[in-house]
């Protein structure tokens, strides 16, 4: 792997990139009959918990 290609695969995990294909692995790992939603469901949810339950963040 590149440095670029380690630079980018580096900030696509800061920034949450990768976070829906690996919901979709753990649903499919350990939840085999769970639905999988949409990546757009997915994000939905994933704001409107951190809206509900903020934790410690910076915004």
């Amino acid at each position: 792997m590149t440095a670029l290609k380690k630079i980018s695969w580096y900030f696509g995990e800061l920034m949450g990139d990768h976070a829906y294909a690996k919901y979709c692995d753990h649903l499919r790992a350990h939840h085999p009959d769970a639905e999988i939603p949409t990546e757009r469901e997915y994000w939905r949810a994933r704001y409107a918990e951190q809206d509900a339950n903020p934790g410690a963040r910076c915004c």
